[in-house]
């Protein structure tokens, strides 16, 4: 089955490398934004427009006129399941080109790994959102739910950037003191986020009105989550001094500008919507900001290594063509 697949695989045309940066690209906006249309499912209370999983309602997969459930609500929560093919999709996409890579060049099993775990986290996150659904949006199943995005989120942005370079070995461009910062940076964001969804889950979004919250004191946790974002910050100050210490390349200075405007404006963002006591709009933009974040973290993760040329630019055999040329 496999050796007939691959057959197949091998009839399509070879991807070029603004196909294959496409569709990365396509991966992390696509992998991202299912996070921020789960959130206006969230603020607009329609997390159970369609109360069953995987049917809307029993006996039907599309929204049906129902006394209990208003319209809109269910179109908002049907429409983001719909997406969820949408993101099916990229992936599928995604498999096929590295797949297609492979066949020219078979040293490229991390690519193709990369490109499925888009599919892989596609079909997880169906399963976490029909655990969701019939458990009633518990908060603790919604935050699982997110998490997930944000992993998938960070694979998307190394799937990018494995289209772009080798298979070899990671040589750092920073020293062991800098590698770990880094660690400590990704370390200190995964704090950041988990942090954010105990304030969602006991905050008053919590995609129905009847959905029981996180009973915990929301000062608390937001404070909590603020100084995680500290910890954040002053690591990648660090990080920082210590690329000024010992250099870096343009890439990476400006991979680690980004982060910090990116660092900055969703903090900013965050205390601002607080402030306001937490509209809809802002939670969404919010949601936005820290696939933001973690985007460019991971370019800068990305940006802090080198892992030798890409060597799948172009199918087997056309490189020396490529290189005569020149």
């Amino acid at each position: 089955m496999l050796r007939q697949l691959s057959s197949l695989v091998a009839r399509l045309p070879y991807p070029s490398q603004t196909v294959q940066r496409a569709l990365a690209v396509a991966a992390i906006v696509t992998q991202g934004g299912i996070g921020v249309t789960g959130s206006v499912v969230r603020v607009t209370g329609s997390g159970l427009g369609c109360p069953t999983w995987p049917q809307c309602f029993e006996g039907s997969m599309f929204p049906v006129q129902h006394p209990e459930y208003h319209a809109l609500t269910q179109w908002i929560e049907f429409g983001n399941r719909l997406l969820t093919g949408v993101v099916g999709i990229v992936a599928a996409l995604c498999v096929l080109a590295a797949w297609r890579i492979l066949l020219d060049h078979p040293s490229r099993t991390r690519l193709v790994k990369l490109a499925w775990a888009m599919p892989a986290g596609v079909v997880a996150q169906a399963v976490i959102g029909g655990m969701t659904v019939l458990t009633g949006l518990l908060w603790w199943t919604v935050a699982i739910h997110f998490l997930a995005s944000t992993v998938l989120v960070w694979l998307a942005v190394l799937l990018l950037h494995a289209f772009g370079e080798g298979d070899e070995r990671p040589r750092w461009r920073l020293p062991a003191s800098g590698r770990v910062l880094l660690v400590a940076l990704v370390a200190a964001l995964g704090g950041v986020l988990v942090a954010g969804t105990t304030v969602t889950g006991a905050g008053p979004h919590g995609g129905d009105p009847d959905t029981p919250r996180l009973q915990a004191p929301i000062e608390t946790l937001a404070f909590v989550h603020g100084s995680l974002l500290v910890v954040y910050l002053v690591v990648l100050a660090m990080l920082g001094m210590q690329l000024l210490r010992t250099g870096a390349t343009p890439t990476l200075w400006r991979r680690y500008a980004v982060t910090w405007l990116v660092a900055l404006a969703q903090g900013g963002l965050g205390s601002l919507q607080y402030a306001l006591g937490v509209p809809e709009a802002l939670v969404s933009f919010h949601v936005l900001g820290s696939a933001l974040v973690i985007v460019a973290t991971a370019s800068l993760w990305c940006a802090a290594r080198d892992r030798g040329p890409a060597v799948s630019a172009a199918p087997a055999g056309a490189e020396p063509q490529v290189s005569a040329a020149r």
